[in-house]
């Protein structure tokens, strides 16, 4: 399901308490980071970071009526997930990123195509993640997007 019908209040509130304090630093260094332009909603069930429709108004090739994802996080059953479309569609971006983990975490990266899994919430990088979420302004989010996705 695309849509969420919790509000970010809520799944904050109902996270399990050992992963509240991880998962709201999260949020305030994305928020800190996050590039003008990009909004927060609930989507796919989980906090994310969007372009919105008004910037934006074909929406997700997949799912036109949901506004462009460009980051989600998520409290999974075994780690948290951080979700970067950037890093999955930009390989520069993903040798960057890969080249950079080993400098701030002594822990070998788990990751999907944009999923970054931390399993040890005390090694979550938040400094990198901060670099991570600065890194890509939305005009270059939308770009990299229509390269790849858009057809």
């Amino acid at each position: 399901m695309a849509t969420s019908k919790i509000t970010l209040t809520e799944y904050f509130a109902d996270l399990p308490e050992d992963r509240k304090p991880a998962m709201k630093k999260l949020r305030q260094v994305i928020k800190k980071n996050l590039p003008k332009g990009f909004k927060e909603v609930m989507n796919y069930n989980m906090p994310s970071y969007v372009v919105p429709h008004s910037v934006y108004p074909n929406g997700y090739h997949c799912a036109p009526e949901l506004p462009l994802p460009f980051l989600g996080m998520a409290s999974q059953k075994n780690f948290i997930a951080l979700y970067h479309m950037g890093i999955y569609a930009d390989k520069k971006f993903m040798t960057w990123f890969q080249k950079e983990w080993p400098k701030h975490v002594k822990t070998k990266l788990d990751m999907g195509k944009s999923c970054i899994r931390f399993k040890k919430m005390e090694a979550i990088p938040y400094e990198l993640i901060g670099e991570l979420v600065a890194r890509m302004s939305m005009e270059e989010w939308i770009t990299v997007y229509e390269k790849n996705f858009k057809s």
